[in-house]
């Protein structure tokens, strides 16, 4: 059987970004992923039955370290002769890429789920960029998880269009729609939530979902809700997921609006957030950049409306005024307005309601998108 080895920068990513997916692949090749060590690396052996190796790598610029990751993936596929290295998330893809081009591995796939670098100025941009290039030029074949994402790339002109490929219509893994549904969860969960969280039956609630950082807008998020909150005393908003301060710090003023508004409920990260999506009425999602963001697809999935900026990916699966709507990007004050929409809106709220779940089933199934990437390896 041949061998396909899955890369990721922390173990996190290859056990949710891509739950399932190594799983539904061992039936057509050895699979081995690859990550740095810790005990989700142990979870991704039980729960998807692979072999894993433990490679260390970080997220921020670290020469050094950095080139031991290469010498030791080198090491790996020339034990191991994989068919294809597939990589994820941008430290994976840079040292992966080259050290599977030195070790002669055939096939060398990278999927770009977001740029970072989009966010960056000066030195620091121009430096991002060059590496981004010699990770594509790395590359055998490069694929972008949404269309804006492939558009962006051209118009940096990282890659020619023929090294290009995005599978089904965008997304790295689907969804799985049988999981995220809104009626798994029960009545009287959602009444211990509410209860928990301070919720009245009059609420709407607005909720977050994701890291609980500058890129992903919650400095406009936290601005924009607390001057609405002044007049609308009948709405929550929950901010659901991680802090990084160390990498992505949100502003001071921010962190004192999330300790003092009462109608803010910062629930940090939670490791089924089907109850607390149950519980809310609109995603409000205003992040500067992504790939393809599985929140919004989690969450339309589950019939809830969706504020998202318009960026690539948030784009594609929003249609605007159709299951949700669509802003300009840190726009403080067109977030502040969508979300007094949703609140003085409920029928259109509603409308919005019936095509969130069906256009999730029609586009992004998991099963869709695994069979798509599928496709793709047999075809190498």
């Amino acid at each position: 059987m041949q061998k396909l080895i899955r890369i990721t920068t922390i173990p996190s990513s290859l056990r949710t970004l891509l739950k399932g997916q190594h799983r539904f692949m061992s039936d057509h090749y050895e699979v081995i992923g690859i990550a740095s060590q810790n005990d989700s690396l142990v979870e991704v052996r039980q729960n998807e039955g692979i072999r894993t190796y433990a490679v260390e790598m970080t997220r921020t610029i670290t020469p050094l370290k950095d080139l031991k990751a290469v010498i030791k993936l080198y090491r790996i596929f020339k034990k191991e002769q994989p068919f294809i290295v597939h990589t994820h998330t941008p430290k994976a893809g840079t040292v992966g890429m080259l050290a599977a081009k030195l070790a002669g591995v055939p096939h060398r796939l990278h999927t770009i789920a977001g740029l970072p670098l989009l966010e960056a100025k000066g030195n620091k941009r121009k430096l991002l960029n060059a590496v981004e290039k010699f990770t594509y030029k790395c590359a055998t074949l490069i694929l972008p998880n949404s269309f804006g994402l492939e558009r962006i790339i051209l118009e940096e002109n990282f890659t020619k269009p023929n090294k290009l490929k995005v599978i089904g219509n965008g997304s790295s893994n689907g969804i799985d729609t049988k999981h995220y549904d809104v009626a798994l969860v029960s009545e009287a969960q959602k009444q211990n939530l509410e209860q928990e969280l301070n919720i009245s039956k009059n609420d709407i609630v607005f909720i977050f979902i994701g890291r609980i950082v500058k890129d992903k807008g919650i400095n406009e998020l936290v601005s924009a809700f607390d001057a609405l909150s002044k007049t609308n005393t009948n709405c929550k908003l929950l901010l659901v997921g991680s802090r990084e301060n160390h990498l992505d710090p949100l502003l001071p003023e921010t962190e004192q609006l999330i300790e003092e508004n009462p109608q803010i409920i910062a629930t940090g990260v939670q490791k089924d957030i089907r109850p607390y999506v149950a519980v809310s009425h609109v995603l409000a999602f205003p992040s500067y950049r992504e790939g393809f963001p599985n929140v919004v697809l989690q969450c339309s999935c589950m019939e809830l409306p969706c504020i998202v900026s318009d960026i690539n990916g948030c784009n594609e699966i929003i249609e605007h005024e159709v299951n949700g709507l669509i802003i300009p990007v840190k726009q403080t004050e067109a977030l502040k307005e969508a979300m007094q929409f949703m609140i003085d809106h409920p029928d259109k709220r509603n409308e919005m309601i019936q095509h969130s779940r069906s256009r999730i089933l029609e586009r992004y199934k998991q099963e869709y998108v695994w069979n798509e990437i599928l496709t793709l390896y047999q075809s190498l």
